[in-house]
């Protein structure tokens, strides 16, 4: 337990012991101070806060006789648990939430069992499989790094990340996606939101950012909570639609060439060059390239990035290791053009790298030794063997449904071929049938006159291989 901050007064309207257990009654009352939590010792407390050990005795003496602490022999003093706390009392709330919380998902699976069902099936699109990942690799990793006892990895790093991380990520980033940037081009973050906010400051206040409809809609509010300009595009089957940015005023478009979210597509090359034409126009025109998942394929040859097209200096590309590694990894990185680097430098230099170095040197080793390339081969191999067993799965609800989005990344989309069903109506009959799907209008910014024919997102690298067939045969019950 810390020593506790307590402003005493010597007005001599209170004793300092009454205005000490006062302070402390009410951190308790308030859910301040939790339940078993230890208080600091007499002789600490009083030494702190330059006092008398007598005048702390007394407060703690009457904290005990009311019940508020206890004294534990040898060990100290200890907060009480209280049954009934005030309305107002922060823990209370927080108990409250995870309460209601705890109810809502035995509310689900007592509803799932009640049916004579097992817990929900979820074809989560955002599932990932750890089954092979190498713990005992990235074990040794840390704990050789840690036993090193290099110091400087517990000194303030660069701004950008560290240069040898961001060496092995550009060489990784050349040689499986056809990325071309120098080590000094990459910014290295905790996620998405962070580099986004980086974005925010070069592009400035009052940017028009264009995007997609459907679209990621995490990135959409971020744009949006900066005080930007979203401006909707169409799409068609081969992505944004080129010709509307010129009606738009917008300095940016955010596109996912190599695979839609959540639509699947893959843009094609004449697609993306009229892209590249319509930033390469002017000299404050960028396209924000972000490539989520593209490590994972199974149709074709891998598609080379958008990056890796542009001879101007008009594309960010912006990606992660959170789909291919691990979501908990929160490592993700941003490759500026020249342009862009040298306002970074000038103007969000003093930002500090939001991961941690230790962290930083134990991802580039993982990289750099070939752990990482090896962990991506059996994955895709795990991906394709459950993505097949989707795909043989669902061929008898090919006659009422469409099926797309199934070449890359780790979901497709199933779509009526008519309107028999609502989307709702879709998901909530799989819910009844102990699976989850998700509506494929939830990723929708803005309608449209003609949405399209009811949809739902099928995700399947969260589950195990034999629960596929399981939950499509409960599917086929709901919905045929």
């Amino acid at each position: 337990m810390y020593n506790m901050a307590i402003e005493l007064k010597s007005d001599g309207t209170k004793h300092l012991y009454e205005q000490i257990y006062g302070h402390i009654r009410e951190e308790i009352k308030g859910g301040k101070l939790l339940s078993g939590e230890r208080l600091p010792s007499t002789r600490a407390l009083a030494e702190y806060l330059q006092v008398s050990r007598s005048t702390v005795d007394l407060a703690y003496e009457q904290l005990v006789s009311e019940g508020y602490i206890e004294a534990a022999p040898h060990k100290g003093f200890f907060v009480c648990r209280l049954e009934e706390l005030p309305e107002g009392n922060i823990q209370s709330k927080l108990d409250d939430v995870e309460k209601e919380s705890r109810l809502k998902k035995a509310d689900e699976s007592l509803a799932c069992k009640a049916r004579g069902k097992a817990a929900y099936l979820d074809f989560s699109p955002n599932g990932l499989d750890m089954s092979v990942f190498p713990f005992s690799v990235w074990k040794r990793i840390t704990k050789n790094i840690l036993t090193e006892g290099n110091e400087e990895l517990f000194a303030l790093g660069e701004p950008q990340g560290d240069y040898d991380l961001r060496q092995t990520i550009g060489r990784y980033l050349h040689s499986a996606r056809g990325v071309n940037c120098m080590p000094e081009q990459i910014v290295v973050g905790a996620g998405n939101d962070y580099l986004l906010m980086i974005l925010e400051k070069l592009l400035g206040q009052d940017a028009g950012i264009a995007m997609e409809n459907p679209t990621y809609k995490r990135a959409f509010h971020i744009f949006k909570s900066f005080g930007y300009r979203v401006d909707i595009i169409g799409m068609d089957k081969n992505g944004m639609k080129a010709e509307e940015l010129y009606e738009k005023q917008v300095q940016a478009a955010y596109v996912m060439p190599s695979h839609q979210y959540p639509s699947g597509i893959t843009m094609p090359i004449g697609r993306r060059m009229e892209l590249l034409k319509w930033a390469g126009e002017e000299e404050e025109r960028y396209l924000i390239e972000d490539d989520y998942d593209s490590e994972f394929r199974y149709k074709g040859k891998p598609i080379p990035s958008l990056q890796g097209a542009d001879n101007g200096e008009n594309v960010i590309y912006i990606g992660t290791f959170s789909k291919a590694i691990a979501p908990a990894i929160r490592v993700s990185y941003m490759v500026l053009p020249p342009r862009l680097l040298k306002r970074y430098q000038k103007e969000c230099y003093f930002y500090s790298s939001t991961v941690s170095r230790i962290d930083q040197r134990i991802l580039n080793e993982f990289i750099r030794d070939g752990y990482f390339e090896r962990y991506l081969n059996k994955t895709r191999k795990i991906y394709r063997e459950k993505h097949d067993i989707l795909l043989q799965e669902l061929k008898p609800f090919l006659k009422k449904f469409r099926l797309s989005g199934e070449d890359a990344g780790l979901h497709l989309l199933l779509g009526l071929r008519d309107k028999s069903f609502t989307e709702k109506e879709l998901v909530e009959r799989a819910q009844e049938n102990g699976v989850r799907v998700y509506a494929f209008s939830e990723a929708r910014v803005a309608q449209s006159a003609d949405d399209g024919n009811p949809t739902v997102i099928l995700g399947y690298g969260g589950l195990r291989k034999e629960e596929i067939p399981d939950g499509i045969a409960k599917l086929k019950q709901a919905w045929l």
